[in-house]
């Protein structure tokens, strides 16, 4: 692990040298290349080195942090053609997926906090620094002391532990089972705030509309799955306790999901509609992972990684709307068929990965987490049919009000899409739908 670590640390002048803006792209292009080419041991940790290693499930959030990274710098082409503080940005990008490939390939849990929490930092930079309107300060704020507030019992768990234990191994962990409730609500706080669960998820909305696609991408690609993964990892060594509470989890989760799926079909504003649909996805995640089953593991673990996908893949698709029509109102992006053609396709192959249809991820990951949830109780149907049904609803809503319609006459000029946005655009969706045929890795999953 660490030669990529040194990789991208060696990355790093490149970017306060002008018109570096294609070549760091394509370094990272090479490094996921290198990355994907690793010799994959699927049952166990590989690659360790000092306090660094990789599992299968490392490997995969690995993988969708340096790719969702490379996509980030592809849609920012607007930054480089005005330089608007480009050098910083790459900047920020690189010392991003440094902090978020050290959060996923480290072993020591301390470690894992730090770069867990150190990551909300470049993040916040992106909303402030490269967002839209002045609201952005409070997005920020919101952001920050969400996280901050439920980030500090973890690190009191985490010492609590090393203290009692004498062990803060990720791998090790899993030969011991506490049974306390501080210490859980202390260690999976923290997550279910990052993930964000239904009543702790009101910084995501606000940071996904005034964030840049840049950061809108990262935060639904990368950030929400930060407390996935961390409640994977902990889920562990608090099996027992585990297994007395997380129907309250599965309650909250299903609930909100639901009503979240309702309050899509409220939404003017598409980005806060696409955010909003995150929130609904998630809360089937946290109801996989709760169960505390083989298949809802695997499940969320699918959900999350084709999520990501989908979820960057439409913040893409409004910016290149916004970028035309100067908003993201329902009622002006109206008739977009008439103006652009090809790019309603693309709407149409995003919003029907992100209802889960065949042969998306998503489909594949919601399946799991069905038959998982309903397998643990079988009154759980009546909310997942719900969810299922009412996540199709605002999807369709989406497209027919944004593709058909009246056009707006108000547009003085208009261009057709890029070869770059296609591009961007074909990068996200082809990985969504094409590594359904890889998922056979997952039997070995644990």
């Amino acid at each position: 692990m660490m030669k990529f670590i040194f990789m991208l640390i060696f990355m790093i002048p490149l970017c306060f040298i002008n018109n570096m803006f294609w070549l760091v792209q394509m370094f990272l292009f090479m490094m996921i290349f290198l990355f994907m080419n690793l010799n994959l041991m699927i049952n166990n940790f590989f690659n360790l080195s000092y306090m660094y290693g990789c599992d299968l499930m490392s490997f995969g959030f690995i993988l969708l942090s340096i790719w969702i990274c490379v996509l980030m710098i592809m849609s920012s082409e607007n930054l480089y053609k005005m330089s608007y503080y480009v050098n910083f940005f790459l900047f920020n990008v690189l010392i991003l997926l440094l902090l978020l490939l050290l959060t996923f390939s480290v072993i020591n849990i301390f470690m894992f906090y730090m770069f867990f929490e150190g990551s909300l930092i470049p993040t916040l930079m992106l909303i402030v620094g490269w967002g839209y309107q002045p609201e952005r300060i409070q997005a920020g704020m919101y952001l920050l002391f969400y996280t901050l507030f439920v980030s500090l019992p973890l690190l009191m768990g985490i010492f609590y532990l090393l203290n009692m234990k004498n062990c803060i191994n990720m791998y090790m962990l899993k030969f011991f089972n506490l049974n306390y409730y501080l210490l859980y609500l202390s260690m999976i706080m923290a997550f279910l705030v990052k993930m964000p669960m239904y009543m702790s998820h009101l910084w995501l909305p606000k940071a996904h509309v005034e964030a840049p696609v840049s950061g809108s991408m990262i935060l639904a690609g990368i950030m929400l799955k930060l407390g996935g993964y961390g409640l994977m990892r902990l889920m562990i060594f608090l099996q027992q306790i585990n297994m007395s509470l997380n129907y309250i989890w599965i309650i909250i989760s299903l609930l909100g999901s639901f009503y979240i799926s309702l309050k899509c079909f409220c939404q003017v504003d598409i980005k806060s509609l696409i955010a909003y649909s995150s929130v609904s996805h998630m809360g089937l995640v946290i109801g996989g992972i709760m169960v505390m089953n083989y298949w809802g593991f695997m499940g969320s673990y699918i959900m999350m990684i084709g999520h990501g996908l989908c979820s960057s893949g439409m913040f893409c698709l409004i910016n290149i709307m916004y970028e035309r029509l100067h908003s993201r109102s329902l009622l002006i992006n109206k008739g977009l068929i008439n103006y652009m053609p090809s790019m309603s396709l693309w709407w149409f192959l995003f919003l029907s990965s992100n209802m889960s249809a065949p042969p998306s991820l998503n489909l594949m990951g919601e399946i799991m987490l069905i038959n998982s949830m309903v397998s643990w109780s079988f009154f759980t149907m009546l909310m997942l049919m719900l969810i299922s049904f009412f996540s199709a609803g605002y999807s369709l809503y989406l497209y027919s009000y944004t593709q058909h319609g009246k056009l707006y006459y108000g547009i003085y000029s208009f261009y057709m899409g890029v070869s770059r946005e296609y591009l961007l655009l074909f990068l996200h969706w082809f990985p969504l739908n094409i590594f359904v045929l890889k998922v056979d890795y997952l039997y070995w999953f644990f």
